[in-house]
Parts: structure tokens; sequence; C-alpha cells
């Protein structure tokens, strides 16, 4: 059975997942076979395993930091939001309903055999679990129906490090009411402190961390500087969504619709010399980009909605027929329909038009498709012809059914014998330069080349040369930062310490 060491936060947003994800990486690279778990996760981004079971993306992080395929099993519980009081909830990688907030309160200690049933699969298969907790453990409200903080420590027999985010302010108060909120027996469990996302001369500090030591018992073991390190966030409070950066050479402007998921689709892009992605949700904000991208998203129809009533549908259409490229992906693919039906009420219920740009109309199953798929493009006759011949992969999470007239098909899912992955409508000549693309697929862009060839194209059209894009393999990039994130934990904290805690236990 595998030994357990749990990170939890004095607040969200702290850096748990990160400092997760960088012990998983330094105990694989010690030789340890090591695996992540979060026993409930809420999230938009979401991901789909090769069994086609959904769980959330920060856990396949901290797999791919662990250098373990990612499994279910590492998230048992997801919840998607679906409105301000709602969410879908997803039980070891499928859906089971949607629920208020109030009734998933009452119910989810009856998740504890799920939890635990999931957490036992992968302690038998490995010899440390790193555990991430949520929120907070001071949430004293929550305590009672605890399943992923201190309910989830003692489950899991687990010592507890405590995560702070010294660059908000007032940590030493965050780390002392923390501890001082929760009851003895759960106190006693916290053997570690780290303090996250310092900036200056650490000196200056030693007299604050000895005074918390004192004042709580529990030791320091690091103190993490701020990191420049490019590893995915989670989706409701990654930075770069906010991030009003200027637009560069090539100019994508992804729609932020506000229940937009699997963000993470398009950071590849910001990868490559001279290309900005840009997060807008606004008229003014959208200004004249080179790609529209509409995302997926959690309520296709409320936020088509959305996109009608601020005004950017209007301003998307005016773009398109002005030879703006436009893609889609997964709800973003639907709504560039002609017409989407919900006749059992998963989102709206009813029916609303679309945006009319592609030959497609969706209807809305009872049941969701997840599965990863690979493929490869083909037929492609307008600005991506260079695609044409590559290929592709990546994962499905939908419930929409989309008809599509085959003969508008430009890429083919080798893995399951369909053709529907990508679509364009209007001509594909490029004197008319009409071009509409949509696709289900989740990650198209990742592959080896993929991204570099929609920029070069994008280039092409303004009368610039590709000569500076450089060719980046995606995987190698996002290993060498997860090697850079193990070099500052290694560096910064005490990780003969956190093996003496992970021993000892509780």
């Amino acid at each position: 059975m595998a030994k357990a060491i749990m990170v939890q936060g004095t607040m969200s947003n702290s850096g748990k997942s990160l400092v997760t994800a960088g012990l998983c990486r330094v105990f694989y690279q010690d030789g340890q076979r090591v695996a992540p778990f979060k026993s409930q996760n809420m999230a938009l981004n979401s991901f789909i395993t090769r069994e086609g079971a959904e769980m959330g993306r920060a856990q396949v992080v901290q797999a791919e930091a662990a250098n373990v395929e990612p499994s279910v099993w590492m998230n048992p519980i997801l919840l998607k939001p679906t409105s301000d009081q709602g969410s879908q909830v997803i039980v070891n990688g499928k859906a089971i309903g949607t629920m208020p907030a109030a009734e998933y309160f009452a119910f989810k200690t009856q998740l504890i055999p799920d939890i635990m049933k999931a957490y036992n699969k992968l302690a038998d298969n490995h010899e440390i679990i790193v555990i991430e907790g949520a929120g907070s453990p001071a949430e004293i409200n929550l305590r009672g129906q605890d399943i992923v903080n201190m309910g989830m420590a003692k489950m899991a027999s687990s010592p507890v490090l405590l995560v702070a985010d010294i660059d908000r302010g007032g940590v030493f108060a965050a780390i002392y009411g923390t501890l001082m909120l929760m009851p003895e027996d759960e106190r006693a469990m916290v053997k570690g402190i780290i303090i996250n996302k310092f900036r200056g001369d650490i000196n200056i500090l030693r007299p604050g961390l000895k005074m918390i030591e004192e004042k709580t018992g529990v030791p320091i073991v690091g103190v993490l500087p701020m990191l420049d390190i490019d590893i995915e966030d989670e989706d409701s409070l990654s930075d770069r969504l906010d991030d009003k950066r200027e637009a560069k050479v090539i100019d994508i402007a992804v729609i932020r619709i506000p229940r937009m998921s699997n963000y993470t689709d398009f950071n590849i892009f910001e990868l490559i010399p001279g290309v900005s992605v840009r997060y807008v949700k606004s008229v003014r904000e959208l200004g004249n980009p080179d790609m529209i991208i509409l995302p997926g998203t959690k309520n296709t129809i409320g936020d088509l909605l959305w996109l009608r009533q601020s005004g950017l549908e209007a301003e998307v259409l005016k773009k398109a027929h002005a030879g703006t490229v436009i893609f889609g992906i997964c709800g973003g693919y639907q709504m560039l329909g002609q017409k989407i039906s919900d006749p059992y009420g998963i989102e709206e219920g009813g029916e609303i038009s679309a945006l009319g740009l592609l030959p497609i109309e969706t209807i809305f199953a009872d049941k969701k498709r997840t599965i990863q798929v690979k493929g490869q493009f083909e037929n492609i006759e307008g600005r991506f012809s260079n695609l044409n011949g590559m290929p592709f992969h990546g994962y499905e999470i939908h419930a929409g059914v989309t008809i599509l007239d085959e003969s508008k098909y430009l890429a083919k899912l080798t893995t399951i014998d369909e053709r529907e992955a990508i679509s364009v409508e209007g001509s594909q000549n490029l004197e008319d330069a009409f071009e509409i693309y949509g696709t289900y697929v989740h990650g198209v862009f990742d592959g080896d080349g993929i991204a570099q060839n929609i920029v070069a194209a994008l280039l092409a059209k303004k009368g610039l040369k590709q000569e500076d894009i450089e060719m980046i393999s995606f995987a190698d990039y996002k290993n060498k930062q997860y090697d850079f994130l193990a070099d500052a934990i290694r560096k910064n904290v005490d990780m003969d310490k956190v093996y003496d805690i992970l021993k000892a236990g509780i």
C-alpha cells in the first residue's frame, strides 16, 4: 500500500496544484512510482481518458509530471458548474446528473465509497500518492461534510503540507488563522508549511518564519519564489484569461464566453513567437484579429444567448464575411451551425437558431459522448490546406449529435471511422476568403506542427513568411516545464524533511 502526503492551502489559488505537480515530478525523478489524487475537483477544464472517462485537467497535469497515464481514479468526483447555483456531478468518469449546490452538499458523503475505491486502486499500484485538497481546510461551515480536505486526509491517514500565498499579503495571518480554526486532532496532522510566490530577500522574511513556527508549532519546510513556469492552471483562476496583452504579428482572439471550458486547447499558440492569444468578452476588446476562436462551453445555449446579447455575435458574423478565419471547438462548433435543439432539457430546453455559418444542426442527446480520438486532416482546399495529411489527436466531451453534410468534412477520425471532426462552409476560394472551421476534438491543435502550420497560413495571408516560426513539440515543452518546477522544489523546499514527513505518516 502506498504512502500518502497531502497538499492543502490556506485559500483557493494558493498554489496547491503547482506544489502537487512539483512533488510528483521530484518523486518520479527519485525513482518512485507516484500518482496524484484529488477526491473532488470543481472545474470546467476536463479531460477524457483512454477508457472514455471524464476527469479534471489539473490531475492530468500532475499525472504528466509523475510520468503516468491519467486515470479517472486520480479524480473520482468532478463538478462542472452549469450555473451559479448548480453543477453537473461526474463520479468515476461518468455523469450522474446535475444538482443544485444544497442538494449536492447533502448528498456528497454518499460518495465516500467511490472516493475510497478510487484511492485504493491507486494505492495498490503506486509507492507514493500526492493528494491535493481544495479551497481551505478552515471553511468551518463545510467541516461536517468534508470529503476533500481534512476529511480526505483522515480517510487516507495522510500527513498534510499547508501552502500559503504570500503575494496576496497577510500570509502569517492566513497560516495562523487556518491552523487555529482547525480542531486539535486535525491541526496535529499538519506537519509542514510551504510559503509560495515570494518576492524579495529571504533574510527579511526569516524573523516572521521563526515567529509563525513558534506560534503554531508547525515547521516551515520551504519558501517558493514567484516562479515563471508555464504549467496549466485551474481554469476559473488562470491569470492568462485576464491578461490584457497586446496583439502581436498574428493575433488570435478567443471569445471568453461565461461558461468557457477547456481553454487549454489554445495554450500551444502562446509558445509560437509573434503570436498573441487574447481572451475577449466585448466588442471593444475584439479588435481585428487574424483568427477568432469560439471555445468549448458547459452551456452552449446559454453562452450563445450571451454572445447574442453582448453584440459579439453580430461582430463575429461581420468578421467572418470580411475574411477572418473562424474556428469553433465543441460548443463553439455547435454555435456556428444553423440550429441547436435540446429536446431532453439537457441545458435550457427548446430550440434556438445559431450563427448560421456552417451547414450543421445539433440535437442534444440524453447521454454524453466521452472518447479519445485520433485522425488526419484531408480534403482541405482553403487557407489551411497545409494541414492536409497531418495526424491529430484529442478527445471529445459533448452531448450534442451534429448532423453534417459529408461533402464538407475536412478530417477523418481514424479511431472510430467517422468524418465529423472538421467542417467548413462558404467558398474555399482564396479570393472569397470566407472560411469557417469547427471540430468536436479538444486538443486538436496540440499535435506536432499543427499550430505552426495554422500560424504559417495566417502569416501567408498577410504576405509574410514563416521562416521565423519555431517548430515546437508541445510534449517536450511541457516536460521541460515540469523539470524546471522540480528544480525549484528541490532548491527551495527541504525535501529531506518532506521524505521524513512522508515516512512517519500521522
